[in-house]
């Protein structure tokens, strides 16, 4: 964070100071919810969770050297003592943010978020120093711990913002003002809280209405190839560009095509040129988030070739998403399994199938959480799906959801062996492990709560026993 004192932290988030000497020593380095990342001159927020209470750390983080604690309560060592803590995390950020001058580029969408901030920031940070989000840290605590961790240097501030309601990115955009904002689709993710698409619309668009008019810098960055997105440049009076294969799109994609390996290559097209892009990262579904980077890094000042070369040497840098590794025997392993919805189950169904081609494909598939009435009709249509890309065989992990994939693919005409029901992780690795060869191609996937991606470990641990670790 940049250097504030602890008399001016009180004064923003409206706290008293405790067992502070020296009001004026100053917080030098991050703000932190984690006692086991305190440094020297930390500020250690203490919140009250189900399993801990920070305030109990409050003792332990001053002698790590942290500079003071803000918490709820007094704690007998330097503290600002707030009302509500989180209220307190957001209010000072804002500070903080409005002191910097850095660019703010905000994000949201319900599938590629995290993979899109990922290359929005590979991209940015060849023009100049650049923090993002770090993993899918997108809520009211991780969004504000974010922009407190930029510096006097940051130039570019890239925030992921994810939405479990109405008025949910609206108040995050309060507490980081953006000046870009880019919404990349509206989908089914959550759509069992929201209660439709329509809803969820309505709530990924509050980010373009959150931004400055035109004349004072704001731009919406919309896809032109969703509907419901294209349709929020009404709700904006910032300036619109539109990205996408759509040939009205501002930033476009031409000749996408894959390699044999899976990976998308495409002519990039911008209003001031155009340059080939062929991506490190797999599946098709990656040129859409590729786009939305190239229409940040184009409204930033970046030419086509730059923008191009970044993203062909882009990496994913956020665990669990597409993750591939080859073993040793030629088996390889695609861990993708940090979340799931049906649009992104869809791609990586298709990625798998441009990466197997001519090889022996598996799809161990689990839960997709959070689709209310809709679960039954998304998970049969997967199932379906698994058959009508020729997937070798189907795993489907778990309860009743496991169940509707496997029905779908046996309603579409998986016979036999082609599609298999295992109660849990350790089954599906069990049977994994009896019957892979060299060659195959094993894609893993669910929803977070499941914990899939024990089954990818476990496939790429030394040798061939054990057992799943337990959740």
């Amino acid at each position: 964070m940049i250097a504030l004192s602890l008399a001016e932290i009180a004064a923003v988030v409206g706290g008293q100071t405790y067992d502070i000497p020296d009001p004026s020593a100053e917080v030098t380095g991050p703000v932190v919810r984690d006692s086991r990342e305190v440094v020297p001159g930390s500020l250690f927020v203490a919140f009250v969770g189900e399993r801990a209470d920070g305030h109990d750390y409050a003792a332990a983080v001053v002698e790590a050297g942290a500079a003071a604690v803000l918490a709820s309560r007094p704690v007998g060592v330097p503290a600002i003592v707030v009302d509500d803590v989180q209220t307190a995390l957001g209010a000072l950020a804002r500070h903080v943010v409005q002191k910097l001058g850095a660019t703010l580029v905000a994000l949201t969408g319900s599938a590629g978020k995290t993979s899109t901030k990922d290359l929005i920031a590979q991209v940015l940070r060849r023009k100049a120093p650049t923090v993002f989000t770090p993993g899918s840290l997108n809520n009211e605590i991780g969004l504000p711990l974010t922009a407190l961790s930029a510096t006097e240097e940051t130039k570019f501030l890239v925030l992921e913002m994810g939405a479990r309601g109405i008025g949910h990115i609206r108040y995050l955009a309060g507490l980081t003002p953006p000046k870009i904002g880019l919404v990349l689709n509206v989908g089914t993710a959550h759509i069992g809280e929201f209660g439709g698409r329509e809803q969820i619309a309505q709530a990924k668009g509050e980010l373009v209405e959150s931004l400055p008019p035109a004349g004072a810098g704001g731009v919406a960055i919309l896809n032109a190839d969703d509907p419901l997105v294209r349709a929020m440049a009404s709700r904006t009076k910032a300036k619109t560009v539109f990205f996408g294969e759509s040939g009205e799109a501002d930033v476009r994609a031409e000749n996408v095509r894959l390699t044999d390996s899976g990976q998308p290559a495409f002519s990039l097209h911008t209003p001031s040129g155009c340059s080939d892009v062929t991506m490190r990262l797999y599946g098709e579904h990656h040129v859409s988030n590729a786009l939305a980077a190239a229409a940040v890094a184009h409204e930033l000042g970046m030419s086509a070739e730059e923008i191009a070369t970044a993203l062909s040497e882009a990496g994913s840098l956020s665990r669990w998403r597409m993750e591939v590794t080859e073993r040793p025997d030629g088996v390889t392993i695609v861990n993708d399994a940090y979340n799931a919805n049906p649009e992104s189950m869809r791609a990586a169904l298709r990625a798998l199938a441009a990466m197997g081609k001519g090889s022996r494909t598996w799809a161990v598939l689990g839960k997709m959480a959070e689709l209310g009435d809709e679960a039954l009709a998304e998970h049969d249509a997967v199932g379906r799906l698994a058959v009508r890309l020729n997937v070798g065989k189907l795993v489907a992990v778990g309860g009743r959801e496991a169940a509707w994939l496997q029905l779908g693919a046996y309603n579409e005409g998986s016979w036999g062996e082609e599609s298999v029901h295992v109660s849990d992780a350790q089954a599906a690795v069990d049977l994994l492990r009896s019957e892979l060869r060299p060659g195959d191609v094993v894609l893993v996937k669910a929803s977070r709560s499941v914990g899939l991606e024990s089954v990818a470990q476990a496939l790429l641990a030394t040798g061939t026993e054990g057992e799943v670790a337990a959740r």
